[in-house]
């Protein structure tokens, strides 16, 4: 079985290892920084006036599209699959936190006002706890943008990752190397928004949920 030479001569490995350290590090970059400025553009007018237009403009913008782009300015080594896959979650991410924010009732708020609470409060105690499952759910779509982006990347420019070993085994019609690739990419991917989801149980756990037989 193709899985288990691969594994065994620790070429899956390796992919997997370049290919996961991608997606990880692009990804808390992107959402690290999209949390804190979705606050802002959704907190401040000011903020949102400056920022969303930028972000809308971007987003209509696939990072695919920004591969060659970025290879061409960054380098053809880590810096720019790392970039994409950075942006790809980043504007999945804020644009959640965004709509988090200017989802939260505006009667908790008035409510948190009366009882005398100053707007540090209220933003920690109201703001930050309502805006939290939109913020993981960011996280999620931002997963799978990344690992769609990396996969792209890793065609185009580098010398190992799943995507890499995907464009391999095509130019030698090496169909069990390329299942293998694709097995292992939703096996990380699954674990990973496992991972998200057990954190939103735990983060969201006073939401009332409906569930469906």
């Amino acid at each position: 079985m193709r899985m288990i030479e691969l594994a065994f001569s620790g070429q899956l490995w390796l992919d997997m290892f370049a290919s996961l350290r991608r997606v990880l590090i692009g990804f808390l970059f992107g959402s690290l920084i999209a949390v804190p400025v979705g606050f802002l553009m959704g907190w401040y007018r000011i903020a949102r006036a400056v920022i969303d237009p930028w972000i809308q403009f971007f987003r209509v913008i696939p990072p695919l599209a920004i591969i060659p782009l970025a290879i061409v300015t960054l380098g053809i080594d880590e810096k720019p699959k790392i970039f994409v896959i950075f942006l790809a979650a980043f504007l999945s991410s804020v644009v959640a936190t965004y709509q988090g924010v200017i989802s939260v009732d505006r009667t908790f708020i008035n409510a948190a006002r009366v009882l005398g609470a100053n707007d540090r409060v209220i933003f920690a105690r109201v703001i930050i706890p309502a805006s939290t499952p939109f913020i993981l759910v960011g996280f999620r779509i931002g997963l799978g943008s990344a690992w769609a982006t990396v996969v792209a990347a890793e065609l185009i420019a580098a010398q190992s990752g799943l995507g890499f070993r995907m464009q391999q085994a095509q130019l030698y019609y090496d169909l069990p190397t390329i299942f293998v690739s694709l097995i292992a990419i939703g096996i990380l991917g699954l674990i990973m928004d496992r991972i998200v989801v057990r954190a939103e149980q735990r983060l969201t756990h006073w939401q009332e949920r409906v569930y469906h037989d």
